[in-house]
This record gives C-alpha cells, structure tokens and sequence, in this order.
C-alpha cells in the first residue's frame, strides 16, 4: 500500500488543500493529512478544532485519514509507514521555503521524498491567512473553503 503523509497547519483548510489532496488521491491508496500542534505561527483555530474542520472537510474521501500530531513530519511519515510526503506549490516564493523544507526532512529521514502539487489556477493565490484576513474583514469566500470552514471563521469573528 502506497502511504503519504500531507503535514500542516491547516488554520483552516481551504479548496486550495483540497484539490493538491484529490490530485495526490490519484496516486497513493492512503493519504494521512497531519495536522500539526506546534506551526510558529499564531492560529485563531486550536489543534482540536482545526483537526476536526479537516475531518469534516474531508468526509467524502475515505482513503484520507486526518490525525493530529506533534514532533517532526518527518518522523511522523515513519511511524505511519508513509514513502513520501505531499506539498502544494503556489509560487515562487512557495518553491524556496518548500524545498528547504524538504531537504530537511532528506537529512533527518533520507527514505521519505516529497512530492510538490501545484493547485488549479482558482487556488494559486489562495492561503489560509488571506482566507482569514477576508472573513475578518466581512468578505465573501465561500467558493474558497468548504462550508464548515465558512461556519466556524464567521463565528470565531464575530463572538
């Protein structure tokens, strides 16, 4: 059974995340999309709320498992017996940061490969930190994210 593993912060997921996931469904048997407790940066969703709006997300795709996670991705791809590692690419600047990212990971676990998947041209400009800078603003992004994703953000705005 071929296995990824897709490691993020997903705060939150967005159609962008989705679509890399349904191309990368096409060539593994069993996706894990990880998402991650520690993300340097600041999240307006928690672990357990982020995990759980990617579980939702997700439902219709049942070789995609979602589990939350702590420690390096690149561990984690082990003990889930995962033979590569799964990133979008947006831009230029996406390939810099992706690329040291990756060759990290070759130092720490040198069997894991990482597979780069770039989104439909709807998502290329789309980030989860645009998506929440809309919402907070009063934005309309429905065709953005998926449904849940749009529930949870208005909430957490306007409470």
């Amino acid at each position: 059974m071929k296995i990824a593993i897709y490691p993020g912060t997903f705060d939150p997921i967005t159609n962008g995340h989705i679509d890399v996931l349904k191309k990368a469904s096409k060539l593994f048997d069993k996706i894990i999309l990880a998402v991650s407790d520690i993300t340097g940066k600041k999240t307006i969703f928690t672990l357990e709320e982020r995990t759980e709006l990617c579980r939702k997300s997700l439902s219709e795709f049942p070789q995609i498992e979602v589990i939350k996670f702590s420690g390096l991705a690149a561990d984690l791809a082990i003990e889930v017996n995962a033979c590569t590692m799964i990133r979008g690419l947006r831009a230029v600047s996406d390939f810099e940061y992706e690329l040291s990212l990756d060759l990290m990971n070759k130092k720490l676990q040198p069997c894991i490969n990482t597979i780069f998947f770039v989104p439909d041209n709807q998502y290329l400009y789309l980030s989860s930190t645009m998506i929440k800078q809309v919402v907070e603003l009063g934005g309309d992004i429905k065709d953005l994210i998926p449904p849940c994703v749009e529930e949870a953000l208005k909430k957490k705005y306007t409470t």
